[in-house]
């Protein structure tokens, strides 16, 4: 019986997902998250698959496009996220460019300082994390979630934990940024957890 692209569909226990990044810090989040399920996940990089360009205008757009690409080379379910930092005072840059701002050498040190010196001038210090998940299978099925979580940029950055911009991040509610907070205290609150949270009640195994 061909399976229907519409029916609700579930991760199987004791399978696999490539997650479709080269990005070991990642891998780490998600690792936690999929291995509780009895699921092993295997990066995308060490199955020799390339990074597709990000082409897409958005932050699901991007998430689609590399999941399928993962799960189309690998034959694997794949799943890929696309998060971005996004200012209020610069339009919600640098978002989807989130990356590119921080250059071929991943120095987001240059651009938290960028951000401050283009964003510096409003009072406005509203940002927001986004994670936008997007689980593919092979057969062309996927299933997608986006959450944002709200709060400000701060300078001087703070904090030598996480990785990308959160050192200049303070979530709503919070007095320490991101770079600030314990794996644990971040994994439990942002703007990913909240994603893995609902991507979870959509396909974990039951």
């Amino acid at each position: 019986m061909p399976i229907d692209p519409n029916a609700p569909r579930r991760l199987a226990a004791g399978g696999r997902v490539v997650l479709a990044s080269h990005n070991r810090g990642k891998l780490a989040e998600f690792g936690a998250v999929l291995g509780a399920w009895d699921i092993t996940v295997l990066l995308a990089s060490d199955l020799g698959l390339p990074e597709p360009d990000e082409t897409e205008d958005s932050f699901a757009g991007n998430a689609r496009l590399k999941a399928l690409a993962a799960a189309k080379a690998s034959m694997q379910p794949s799943l890929a996220d696309d998060s971005g930092f996004a200012v209020d005072a610069l339009g919600g840059a640098p978002g989807i460019f989130s990356a590119r701002w921080a250059g071929p050498e991943k120095d987001f040190a240059a651009a938290m300082r960028r951000i401050h010196h283009e964003a510096a001038a409003n009072p406005d210090h509203s940002a927001a994390f986004v994670c936008a998940l997007c689980l593919a299978w092979p057969d062309g099925h996927v299933v997608e979630v986006e959450r944002t979580l709200r709060g400000e940029w701060v300078w001087p950055p703070r904090g030598s934990g996480g990785f990308g911009y959160d050192p200049m991040f303070a979530p709503r509610g919070s007095a320490l940024t991101f770079g600030e907070m314990s794996r644990e205290a971040k994994a439990a609150i942002s703007h990913r957890a909240l994603a893995i949270a609902d991507l979870a009640a959509m396909v974990r195994p039951l």
